[in-house]
């Protein structure tokens, strides 16, 4: 037999047959190294043996003593075998029941066992319930002890990986070694890796187990850091075409906008305008409330650009975002000789006329084209620019690190400009770990002219005021959204609000008066405009619909959001949503929907009526619900254990702070090369910008 090592393939390791080398490799394990890091989530402490006569009913425990009297019986009412048998201690009898298992009377009769299981009762009886055996002659895994329990997915349960983990734990100990230097574990407090590995499968007390997840949580937390650090710097050492700025420019298309900028919007817009004026690439995050005015801080960048002679490239995640900022651009451009293109899945249109791929791609490549805007459509093949400049991804935590490198053009030895953008707040612990290597402007302020949103939560018995107040703003010729949480339901008895039923029901019963529109996901691309159009001509009084309206779309006579179930979104995409209101200087009302009597429902719900700046809603919601809550998480593939200690500022800070250290001293890690090597296997699944 091959010797076991930590690269040691999953078909190399004892106990473990094709079947669930196949299921391990679906979730990402085909090493020894890689079961090893499929870390417990939770444990359970069977440490404390107790006796027969110290039992509670309801109260999980542990037991050792002698099996005797054990049988199987067939219950024909219920069709399965219950194994029935009596455990004995020094304090006496207690019964014991398995479901199911009828070899259990061959393997454990007069055995000495410990049982770790839930005390139950029925009939006046109590028993332990289905209970973990581990016979006293073996060395306790499963009960006995503090007993670690895995996410279970793919047919993989807690038995069999502790069964798996526990001796490969044994036959690595002496070949783990740690790759973290020796001074930052001393200074950082950390578990050696060794120790680690073994306390946090196998842990000798919790505040232990706590200690090794602490310490592999600073381990990720730390490499993430060294990742984006070493980026931001190398990103410096690149080439980039520099954009002078144009003032007399700037100041005419500042003077032509509707609206005064915002003091955060013009510091924003002064410190690109300055990145782009470097000879190396901007890589910057703009990050802005709901209706802070990220767009025409963007504007204003490419219409310098398109000056310079520069080309851009604006990618939004949908085409609804991409049409409103094709719109948008050609009204803040109506008096500058911008060339503008759009090109989605479905439309392409150049200078507010429909025209053909061909011709798009034409324009684009002689540079006739100064903006494209689209979606992933942008990072096509065939998709050539003459001179792309500046690149500007929308809501960009939506595309996957591949999209977005094909978009900023690798093959080209001048790299354009990066400007990231964003509106879903990010709480400060994550933009210093995932956004690390980008520079971050915020925008907090939000015009003067926003009106007043006024947020309730409605329950049950309060429906019909909602209903009467929707009407009485419809009266005074303004619009309502109604958001519900799914398209259609699965089942009859689902009470899930659905964009299908409720249109059937709202139009039919309550607002038969009026015209109720519907918009969801599932429609065509043409579809949705028609929709959008109408509703932003008035022609349509309530729109039901999902999420999908929650960016990109601008309808400011709207001054209703209703959102049902709203105890199934998180703050920050209930935040985006009541962003669609408000836009206008009307009075507008965000009605939060819900039957939930959680306590933590009313918390985090209680927030959004208290609050409406969305930056601090980030960071509520990430301290009520935690960091799953956090949108397009998915997205960024960061490890569980790191995404869980976001709410560890001081640790994020700590480990970055490490990461700098080490960089000043070793910038390119070459005295550290597996660092290094780990380092540049993050790339494999943490999406970085």
């Amino acid at each position: 037999m091959k010797e076991i090592t930590l690269e040691s393939k999953t078909e190399d390791l004892p106990g473990i047959g094709s079947g669930y080398r196949q299921k391990l490799a679906r979730i990402g394990i085909e090493t020894a190294e890689d079961l090893l890091r499929h870390f417990p989530h939770r444990y359970e402490d069977f440490s404390d043996l107790t006796t027969t006569d110290k039992v509670k009913i309801g109260e999980k425990v542990c037991l050792q003593g002698q099996i005797s009297e054990i049988k199987n019986n067939f219950t024909f009412r219920r069709r399965m075998i219950i194994t029935e048998a009596v455990l004995r201690d020094q304090k006496g009898p207690l019964k014991v029941v398995w479901f199911n298992q009828p070899y259990l009377a061959n393997q454990l009769e007069n055995q000495e066992v410990i049982l770790a299981g839930k005390v139950s009762k029925k009939n006046q009886e109590i028993y332990l319930a289905s209970p973990t055996i581990e016979k006293l002659k073996d060395s306790p895994t499963h009960t006995g002890r503090i007993v670690p329990i895995y996410p279970e997915s793919q047919g993989l349960t807690s038995r069999w990986l502790r069964y798996v983990i526990k001796p490969l734990l044994a036959a690595l100990r002496d070949q783990i070694t740690d790759y973290l230097p020796a001074e930052i574990i001393t200074k950082n407090e950390l578990m050696d890796l060794a120790e680690a590995f073994q306390q946090i499968h196998f842990p000798d007390s919790l505040k232990k187990a706590e200690a090794a997840r602490q310490r592999f949580a600073f381990e990720e937390l730390f490499l993430i850091q060294l990742r984006t650090l070493r980026a931001k710097a190398q990103t410096k050492k690149q080439k980039a075409d520099p954009v002078p700025i144009n003032l007399p420019l700037v100041k005419k298309f500042v003077q032509s906008l509707p609206f005064e900028l915002t003091p955060d919007q013009k510091i924003a817009a002064w410190r690109i305008l300055q990145d782009m004026n470097k000879p190396q690439p901007m890589s910057r995050l703009l990050e802005g409330d709901v209706g802070s005015g990220k767009t025409a801080v963007m504007m204003l960048a490419a219409l310098n650009t398109a000056d310079h002679g520069g080309q851009i490239a604006l990618m939004a995640p949908t085409a609804v975002l991409a049409k409103q900022h094709y719109q948008t651009a050609n009204d803040f451009f109506k008096d500058f000789p911008i060339k503008i293109g759009l090109l989605t899945g479905e439309t392409r249109s150049f200078n507010r006329r429909q025209c053909s791929v061909e011709r798009i791609l034409d324009y684009l490549k002689e540079g006739k084209i100064d903006l494209l805007i689209g979606t992933h459509s942008l990072i096509q093949e065939r998709v050539k620019f003459k001179n792309l400049t500046l690149v500007v991804i929308d809501e960009q935590h939506r595309f996957g690190v591949r999209q977005r490198a094909r978009l900023m053009k690798p093959d080209q030895p001048e790299k354009p400009h990066l400007l990231s953008m964003t509106a879903t707040p990010i709480p400060r612990t994550l933009a210093l770990t995932v956004y690390g290597d980008l520079d971050l402007s915020l925008l907090k302020e939000k015009p003067k002219n926003r009106a007043e949103v006024v947020t309730q939560i409605i329950k049950p018995s309060q429906r019909r005021t909602a209903y009467h107040l929707i009407r009485q703003e419809i009266k005074k010729g303004r619009q309502a959204f109604i958001v519900c949480p799914r398209i259609q339901s699965d089942s009859e008895e689902d009470q899930i609000k659905t964009v299908i039923k409720e249109h059937q029901r709202l139009s039919e019963e309550i607002f038969p008066d009026l015209e109720v529109g519907r918009l969801h996901g599932q429609l065509k691309e043409a579809e949705k405009d028609q929709i959008l159009k109408k509703f932003r001509d008035n022609k349509i009084n309530i729109l039901v619909t999902t999420s999908v309206i929650e960016v990109g779309v601008d309808i400011p006579n709207a001054t209703v959001m209703v959102i049902e179930g709203a105890e199934r979104f998180g703050l920050a995409q209930l935040h985006q949503m009541r962003g669609r209101i408000g836009r206008a200087n009307y009075k507008s009302y965000c009605l939060l929907f819900t039957s939930s009597p959680e306590i933590e429902t009313t918390r985090r719900l209680s927030a959004m009526v208290k609050c409406h700046d969305g930056f601090e809603l980030a960071e509520k919601d990430l301290a009520i619900r935690g960091p799953g809550s956090l949108a397009g998480h998915n997205q960024w593939g960061v490890p569980d254990l790191v995404m869980a200690n976001l709410k560890d500022l001081k640790m994020v800070e700590q480990a970055r702070q490490t990461a700098k250290d080490m960089l000043d001293r070793d910038p390119e890690l070459k005295k550290h090369p597996e660092l290094r090597a780990r380092v540049n296997a993050l790339e494999k699944v943490v999406h970085f910008e």
